[in-house]
């Protein structure tokens, strides 16, 4: 198999530094958070605007990748999942997929609601959330 290289286009800025006390889905707690951008990325963020959704990538640079199979959000009642069926982070590409909505853009800052994401969190990318056509 190829090997890919991805570089990180910023980070996540959150009062979330303990993985173990983080909240697993955004809705469980999570705080806004502020996503820095490098400048040089900063054109990429012409349009995006506050009061819209985004797609949210990250690196969860913290997460173990050696991880193929869980007990769902771990709980070792459940039977045991491969990381494919689940959204726990530790899977051989520890990639985060995060919905978040933008409160407001300062520069190569955008300040999200209910992010997850630990503190110094690699971003990769972001996009804009399609709306299902009625």
């Amino acid at each position: 198999m190829n090997a890919y290289t991805l570089h990180p286009i910023g980070r996540v800025e959150s009062p979330l530094t303990d993985r173990a006390a983080a909240p697993r889905q955004p809705d469980e707690g999570a705080p806004d958070a502020w996503l820095v951008f490098d400048d040089r990325y900063a054109p990429a963020l012409e349009g995006l605007v506050p009061g819209t959704d985004v797609l949210l990538l990250t690196w969860l640079d913290r997460a173990d990748r050696d991880t193929l199979t869980v007990h769902p959000r771990g709980d070792a009642t459940r039977p045991r999942a491969g990381v494919f069926a689940t959204r726990a982070p530790g899977r051989p590409n520890p990639i985060g997929l995060h919905t978040v909505h933008i409160l407001a853009i300062t520069g190569t800052r955008v300040h999200v609601r209910n992010l997850e994401a630990l503190d110094g969190t690699p971003v990769l990318d972001v996009k804009p959330l399609l709306h299902e056509r009625g």
